[in-house]
């Protein structure tokens, strides 16, 4: 069995802390560490420059919500809460915001920190930008589903329409899309309605009606049951806790 990173560095007396300067030197690679509650507590240079700050006491203690879109916040949360109980997640192809409010598909792997009891005391990630053509991801088949999701979320896209759009039989994308995502494409569907309906409930002043309408729901009594189902609250106290 092979030495752990930390093993080999004890056997020749090197400090582990030292390894950290290298993260300094991966080239257009964020790399982060968050504590329990989501809070960054190291960032390398990548990271920085990602968001366009200058030093990391501008980021150290800031969580996703101080630095990205209520959106993308609210995803990266929901993945984190996976990490934090245990859960590995490896080379998710998703969204990642940058300083100029713009974002890219990139690969992403976060992993759980334990203390030395095994306790889970917070979250390492690293992510990397895909090569795009034409706004498409190359070798990623799942990004194209993503993108046809994300620009048809109104309208639910079916299966054998994610599957045609990846080059795929509808039963080979079904099986892939599950190895990535962990759930349906349609489950998928429906938490990623959720989730951007967050960010039309605190930062506009329509109504629960036209924002059901706008993102797919059959009435208002729909979006209030999904809602519910996939954030733990109704879209109405979603609202009021984050216009406070």
């Amino acid at each position: 069995m092979s030495d752990t990173l930390h093993t080999s560095l004890q056997r020749i007396g090197a400090a582990a802390s030292e390894v950290m300067i290298l993260c300094d030197a991966l080239e257009d690679s964020p790399l982060w560490l968050k504590d329990v509650k989501g809070r960054y507590q190291w960032v390398n240079r990548s990271f920085l420059l990602n968001f366009g700050f200058e030093n990391r006491d501008d980021v150290l203690g800031r969580s996703d919500y101080d630095l990205c879109s209520l959106q993308l916040a609210e995803q990266y949360r929901v993945d984190d809460e996976r990490v934090l109980a245990g859960e590995r997640i490896v080379g998710r192809v998703e969204l990642i915001g940058r300083y100029d409010h713009t974002s890219r598909w990139c690969s992403t792997t976060k992993i759980p920190l334990h203390d030395r009891k095994g306790k889970v005391v917070g979250t390492a990630g690293i992510t990397r930008p895909l090569s795009i053509t034409a706004g498409v991801v190359r070798h990623e088949p799942m990004s194209l589903a993503i993108r046809l999701i994300s620009e048809q979320v109104g309208r639910s896209p079916t299966n054998a329409d994610l599957a045609r759009a990846c080059g795929l039989s509808q039963r080979a994308f079904e099986r892939q899309f599950h190895a990535h995502y962990r759930c349906t494409p349609q489950i998928y569907i429906r938490q990623l309605r959720a989730r951007l309906s967050c960010h039309a409930l605190v930062n506009s002043r329509k109504s629960m009606a036209e924002i059901s309408t706008e993102f797919g729901y059959a009435d208002q009594s729909h979006f209030n049951r999904e809602f519910r189902r996939f954030m733990g609250e109704t879209p109405g106290s979603y609202r009021e806790r984050h216009q406070r």
